[in-house]
């Protein structure tokens, strides 16, 4: 793309012919005739066509984010039960110890699964791939509707759990068999059925979602659009929908074989065991195959929520700091390098399983490995960073407290990585600290940010800034106040999954820095409602944004309709002549380039200047 941008910059004028492939003259913003024709679109005409069923991503891009904020809400609520439970223990006596489990089960699989991963992929892959690559939607768009009513009614499913006799499982969130289903564990009953159907609804359902992903950006970007020229953002959410497509699938099927380990009596995952003396009927499974199975899907899982928040900050770092992204290339092949090593470091999550010494050897040597392609992504957002005309606004707030974040959660992942520490500290608090820092606090920097960024997109007017830089501050610092203390809570040997920490004489401060951390996530927790407040308060009485106020080159900036309509570009596609980061060029006329904009109109902008 550099190269491309270079080659333009040498003519001397918007009359300048180059040479064709063929030996012919042809002008410099010659671009190639689309392959496929123009997309035929169905529009909705009634309330129910154009906002229930509909299939227009960008509505189906809104339903996804309302769903999932709804589900992160409900987890939200639970973190503070189990904060209350752990800060405070028998100040609150509907708390027990079966609740607690429960808790940490639903809050776990709640946060990661049906809130990162829908929001990222659903919320935002629908509303920005058709818009970044110059597509009309995309290109199944009914089967995309099916594929948000099929996350709906898992959604649904996840939540009749709560009012099922026994509530839902309180298994942990990795739902480890025998435990998982054999009676004395909490939700042994219908609870874990119910979510083990509402996992597979949720993996078939984004199935349909992600073929339609891949297929909209290989098959419908606009003329012009070559993959190098595609923005962060969408490279970020290909690869992780990929990502999602072939890791999935081990989720579904290690769902279903416990589903008829519990309804059937097979044993694809329990072993022989006794009970009250008497021998089961279990015979002949492996609980370590389901953790195999499980982490397969788990640790791609964390890429599947970090790669699109990749993406978006590199493009939210670009347009807030005026500077071309540095070394694109090497960003994408970076987003592509971590998705393909992901799938070999899932067994980290299982040193003290019992496995092989050499198999821990072999997956902290990948684990170490993976950690390359990540710091040159970090390294390339400090490198634009530098010497940019940053913008301090609340999008760059976001942006930077995600680095930071992810940084020191990446640094603690090393130590885990490493079979010799994770021993000591892997059922310690030390491990909750990093996979929240790395899987929950800095995907939520780069989701709030990118509200704030495409807010005006979507509705036309701007959040509050103050409201903005209040929420942000509070959600930073609180979030270091509640797990830098347990990095060191981890050391000391507090145990996680314990629902009562006692007054144990080995580890007094563990006591009162538990409340600490409790009162800071209830102050964190209520914050999040002064965003709500500034979203709902906003739609109507925000202030306008017009078209473009960030000065951003990629496409969903340059639509005709602000917000953009269905079908997003009128009677006619956009031709993209360049990549999306052509900040502060010497010689343009504004400090930035849209992707739309021929080489002739920069050339000439060179010649007025000059």
């Amino acid at each position: 793309m550099l190269d491309d941008i270079n080659k333009d910059k040498k003519h001397s004028s918007p009359r300048t012919k180059s040479s064709s492939i063929s030996g012919g003259e042809r002008d410099v913003d010659y671009v190639r005739p689309a392959d496929i024709p123009d997309q035929e679109l169905y529009h909705g005409h009634s309330f129910l066509t154009k906002w229930i069923f509909c299939q227009d991503a960008k509505v189906i891009g809104v339903q996804y984010t309302l769903t999932a904020v709804f589900t992160g809400v409900v987890g939200l609520i639970l973190s503070w039960m189990m904060r209350m439970q752990l800060g405070f223990p028998e100040l609150f006596p509907f708390l027990t110890a079966e609740s607690y489990y429960q808790m940490v089960t639903m809050h776990g699989m709640i946060m990661v699964v049906y809130l990162l991963t829908a929001l990222f992929l659903g919320g935002f892959g629908n509303y920005l791939i058709p818009l970044m690559v110059g597509a009309r939607d995309m290109v199944f768009p009914y089967v995309n509707m099916v594929s948000f009513w099929m996350f709906f009614v898992a959604v649904v499913v996840l939540m009749a759990s709560f009012f099922v006799p026994g509530g839902p499982t309180g298994a942990g969130w990795t739902l480890y068999p025998p435990q998982a289903i054999i009676e004395g564990t909490p939700g042994s009953g219908a609870g874990i059925l119910l979510m083990l159907v509402s996992l597979s609804l949720f993996v078939i359902g984004f199935t349909m979602g992600g073929l339609n992903y891949v297929i909209t950006i290989l098959q419908a970007r606009t003329r012009g659009m070559t993959l190098m020229r595609m923005p962060l953002t969408i490279w970020g959410i290909f690869t992780a929908t990929v990502l999602a497509l072939l890791a999935f699938p081990a989720l579904f099927v290690s769902a279903i074989m416990m589903t008829l380990d519990k309804v059937l009596g097979t044993s694809f995952f329990m072993p022989v065991m006794m009970k009250a003396g008497e021998l089961l009927a279990y015979d002949g499974g492996s609980p370590i195959l389901f953790q195999h199975l499980f982490w397969f899907f788990g640790h791609p899982e964390v890429y599947i929520v970090a790669l699109p928040a990749f993406g978006i900050v590199s493009d939210l770092i670009s347009v807030h700091s005026r500077k071309n992204i540095f070394g694109y290339r090497m960003m994408v092949w970076a987003i592509v390098g971590i998705g393909a090593l992901s799938f070999f470091v899932w067994a980290h999550h299982m040193y003290v399983s019992g496995m092989s010494p050499w198999f821990g050897f072999f997956f902290a040597t990948t684990t170490l490995i993976i950690a390359v392609p990540t710091a040159l992504k970090v390294y390339n957002w400090i490198l634009t960073l530098w010497r940019g005309n940053i913008r301090i606004n609340v999008v760059m707030l976001f942006c930077l407290g995600f680095i930071v974040t992810f940084v020191n959660g990446g640094i603690t992942g090393i130590f885990l990585g490493n079979v010799i520490v994770d021993v000591p500290l892997s059922d310690t608090y030390f491990v909750i600290a990093h996979f929240h820092m790395v899987m929950g606090i800095a995907p939520l920097m780069v989701i709030f940010g990118a509200i704030y960024h495409w807010f005006p997109l979507i509705t036309g007017r701007f959040l509050d800034e103050k409201l903005g830089k209040l929420h942000f501050w509070i959600t930073f610092l609180g979030a270091y106040s509640i797990y830098f203390p347990m990095h060191y809570l981890g050391f000391i040997g507090v145990p996680r999954r314990y629902f009562e920490m006692y007054n144990s004489p080995y580890m007094p401060s563990a006591i009162g820095m538990n409340e600490f951390i409790s009162i800071a996530v209830f102050v964190v927790g209520a914050a999040q409602f002064i965003f709500f407040f500034n979203v709902v308060k906003s739609i109507r009485l925000g202030k306008p944004s017009g078209k473009n106020p960030w000065k951003a080159n990629s496409l969903e900036w340059l639509t005709p309709d602000v917000p953009p309509a269905h079908g997003n570009w009128g009677e006619k596609l956009p031709v993209v002549h360049r990549w999306a980061y052509d900040f502060s060029v010497p010689g343009a006329k504004e400090d930035y380039i849209p992707q739309t904009t021929p080489p002739s109109e920069v050339i000439e902008a060179e010649v007025e200047k000059t």
